[in-house]
């Protein structure tokens, strides 16, 4: 089994080193700068769940020959064209190519790119962060990937994957509903990472504040229907770990997107809050709270790309 993992940073770069930790036959496909740290360090992982460190196969564009198995997708929605030109070369016939991006959206551009039964559904649950130095930190214990066909067939090449990370100390799983999983991960997404942006607060901020608890419910809830109306509803057990997720007064919690304001980098507004406003305007879902949330992140957009910030 022949594994490509385009880049090496946090999220490629974790899984890909657990799986190299495994024995597994793994190549990177990084930029030269990325890889010239690769060259003179290796590839490094900091994590509670235990350190690796050592050589990697690392390789650029014109250097990759031949098709691979599975194809490992952790890029920006933003750098989404780009990275699927990247990996068009490893691509065969019986690839199977793995995004594990935020979101929905993307689905359609690889399905149209590469044809739908070489795209698998993905979701990664870990938090992790690459530092200067090329090192990536895992900054707790998640450590979850979960993937599986569109059409919820259980192939073998899903349970092979699967037993390529029963070898290693990731969870994960091989679902016949990853679609639905999909969407699960999107309304909880898009509620956190749009509200904590909007309001440049983490949860429990937002929750203290007078109104911001009863938003904060009401962009879950509306986020929930949109889901449900495009046929994935999200059950009852998740939407009570989400209510009361989004109710805790002393939570920290905030999203990616808003570090990355923070640090006054790009956004992916568009793959997250512009897609739930799109099918709420869709379904007829009063977009309120959408629109505002999405004008404000593409109101920053503007202000960083005339550097304004």
């Amino acid at each position: 089994m022949r594994i490509l993992c385009l880049g090496a940073g946090a999220i490629g770069g974790f899984f890909g080193a657990r799986l190299v930790e495994a024995g597994a036959d793994v190549t990177f496909l990084v930029r030269a700068s990325r890889r010239k740290l690769l060259q003179e360090n290796g590839l490094r992982l900091q994590s509670p769940q235990g350190n690796f460190a050592g050589p990697v196969r690392a390789v650029e564009g014109p250097e990759l020959k031949g098709a691979f198995d599975f194809i490992i997708l952790t890029c920006k929605s933003y750098d989404l064209n780009e990275a699927a030109e990247a990996i068009a070369p490893a691509v065969g016939e019986t690839s199977a190519i793995v995004p594990l991006l935020n979101g929905i959206r993307h689905m359609d551009l690889l399905n149209e790119r590469f044809g739908r039964e070489r795209v698998l559904g993905g979701v990664a649950k870990v938090a992790v962060t690459l530092a200067p130095d090329g090192t990536i930190h895992h900054l707790n214990d998640w450590n979850y990937i979960t993937f599986g066909e569109q059409d919820g067939d259980l192939s073998n090449r899903v349970q092979s994957l699967q037993a390529a990370f029963d070898n290693t100390q990731v969870v994960a799983a091989a679902v016949p509903d990853i679609m639905q999983k999909m969407w699960e991960k999107i309304v909880h997404l898009a509620t956190i990472a749009g509200m904590t942006s909007a309001m440049r607060a983490n949860v429990g901020e937002i929750v203290r504040s007078e109104e911001g608890g009863a938003l904060l419910m009401e962009f879950l809830e509306r986020n929930a229907e949109i889901a449900t109306r495009e046929g994935y509803p999200p059950p009852a057990s998740v939407m009570d770990d989400l209510r009361k997720m989004v109710s805790n007064a002393a939570s920290g919690q905030t999203a990616s997107m808003l570090r990355d304001i923070e640090n006054k980098g790009r956004i992916e507004a568009d793959h997250i809050v512009g897609f739930m406003l799109e099918r709420a305007r869709a379904h007829k879902i009063d977009p309120t709270l959408h629109r505002m949330i999405y004008t404000h992140l593409q109101a920053y957009e503007q202000r960083r790309a005339a550097n304004r910030l």
